[in-house]
């Protein structure tokens, strides 16, 4: 059961988004962490896999680049790419399932103030459109296209390009994130989500800009402080190790702990993704509201009957 609801209908200014989207993030990080390691159980033998494959890929490459030593060159090359390639596919397909949990919970979590969303209904949420989250990736992939066109063009104007280029990156993630948000939560299709996302983010534009800008910037440092305690960890025993002449590249326990360190980083930045795209669930509900005034009208519609 919920202690406090934070009703995400309503007409804020970014700072107020930004502070409540804190307060639901220190709310819902248990239950919402549940969820993501439910189904994500199965990816982190994947990451493992994969981590395990680029250390021993990348750790063989370089024993083989010793004087006298070509033994190792093109088996271990070749184990590195099919890493850096199953890297790719299951960071995509994590994206896609991560992206989607974070927008179903977030609805979930509107739809029913009364209890914190359920793994099974947010899961639920989430199956029934399983159809339209591929085609809305299909779209987004065609679409990213000519964005990456027109900010390699703006990018050639001096120092007014770079800024071109991170207002057309902010502003298509944000977009994108919204019209998703109103794919799950009105039932629309792809092609009308996305019209719905156009609307709102013209109703919001610099709001959705700055609100991305600055959640991701905190997001990153975020994530960068997290990283500091493996790091400072792994550097304190790389140290020690090559100080006691251990040969790190010919230690078994050494590939364990850098596979390790690999996989630990590889699931923080697949649950940055979830996080990042809960600004634009709340940021959706917010344009929502300021465009049809649907929750302000249901609480004068109550005000109407309590009187």
């Amino acid at each position: 059961m919920q202690q406090t609801h934070i009703d995400l209908k309503q007409r804020r200014d970014l700072g107020s988004i930004i502070s409540v989207y804190f307060d639901f993030f220190k709310m819902n990080l248990k239950p919402f962490l549940n969820t993501f390691i439910q189904y994500n159980g199965f990816f982190v033998l994947g990451f493992l896999g994969i981590s395990y494959m680029m250390v021993t890929g990348f750790v063989g490459l370089f024993r083989s680049r010793y004087p006298y030593n070509e033994t190792y060159s093109s088996g271990n090359e070749s184990l590195l790419w099919l890493g850096f390639l199953g890297f790719i596919l299951l960071l995509i397909v994590t994206g896609i399932l991560n992206y989607s949990l974070a927008a179903s919970y977030t609805i979930r979590y509107e739809e029913h103030p009364e209890e914190l969303p359920s793994k099974k209904s947010v899961w639920a949420l989430v199956s029934k459109n399983l159809g339209g989250i591929f085609l809305f990736v299909v779209l987004m992939i065609l679409l990213y296209i000519p964005v990456i066109i027109v900010s390699v063009i703006v990018s050639i104007i001096p120092v007014v390009g770079m800024l071109g280029q991170y207002i057309i990156s902010l502003g298509f993630t944000a977009w994108m994130g919204i019209s998703f948000a109103a794919m799950l939560h009105q039932g629309k299709s792809v092609t009308d989500a996305l019209g719905e996302g156009w609307r709102l983010i013209g109703k919001g534009f610099w709001k959705s800009i700055l609100a991305n800008l600055v959640i991701s910037f905190l997001l990153f440092l975020l994530l960068m402080v997290v990283l500091m305690v493996p790091g400072i960890i792994i550097g304190i025993y790389a140290y020690f190790s090559l100080e006691s002449g251990v040969d790190l590249s010919e230690s078994p326990f050494a590939t364990v702990v850098w596979t390790l360190a690999l996989s630990i980083l590889l699931l923080l930045f697949a649950f940055n993704q979830s996080l990042s795209q809960f600004i634009n669930s709340i940021l959706y509900y917010n344009l929502y509201e300021e465009m049809y005034n649907e929750a302000a009208r249901k609480r004068i519609e109550q005000i109407g009957v309590s009187e």
